[in-house]
């Protein structure tokens, strides 16, 4: 028996939720094919233990946790492994390839990647993954309160990039 046949219900969970978790974790990352990668690798590791993460109060949190979990780790490394002159060298991922892929519309991807890494976050879990701010905080590993703090500073900068944006493009 195949992969699939192996585990049924693995693969419902994989068709349903890929796309939700990609579109999170490209909002938090900036990158669509470091996204992809992330993911990927997410989802290998939950089907190596589908018995646990099957059982997981929300799955696609934890996929996107541990593609975020994995992100922070190859950075960790590259960081080791490619020595850096200056800062000025190091180059942010470009919102354009998020944006690219039809992901996230251009102009919010480059709102989103103007807010704080943790922001990002919260965005991609409440509002992409629509999790509830308890199932987010403990994903995350912060607080409840954190993550309502957290979501409406996002929202206010969001509002205060994208509006006047949105307002002169009524106007063309």
């Amino acid at each position: 028996m195949g992969v699939v046949g192996d585990r049924p219900d693995f693969a419902e969970f994989y068709r349903d939720a890929v796309d939700d978790c990609l579109r999170a974790v490209v909002v938090t990352v900036g990158d669509a094919d470091v996204a992809r990668d992330l993911v990927d690798e997410s989802f290998a590791r939950a089907w190596a233990s589908w018995h646990t993460v099957s059982r997981h109060p929300a799955p696609k949190a934890w996929i996107v946790r541990t593609a975020l979990n994995a992100g922070v780790s190859r950075w960790r490394r590259r960081r080791r492994e490619i020595p850096v002159a200056s800062p000025a060298e190091v180059t942010e991922p470009s919102p354009a390839s998020a944006a690219s892929e039809g992901w996230v519309d251009p102009q919010v991807m480059t709102a989103l990647r103007r807010l704080p890494e943790r922001q990002r976050q919260v965005v991609a879990l409440r509002l992409i993954l629509d999790l509830d701010t308890n199932t987010t905080a403990e994903a995350l590993g912060i607080a409840p309160g954190t993550v309502m703090a957290h979501l409406a500073r996002a929202m206010t900068t969001l509002r205060g990039q994208l509006e006047p944006d949105l307002q002169q493009e009524h106007r063309s």
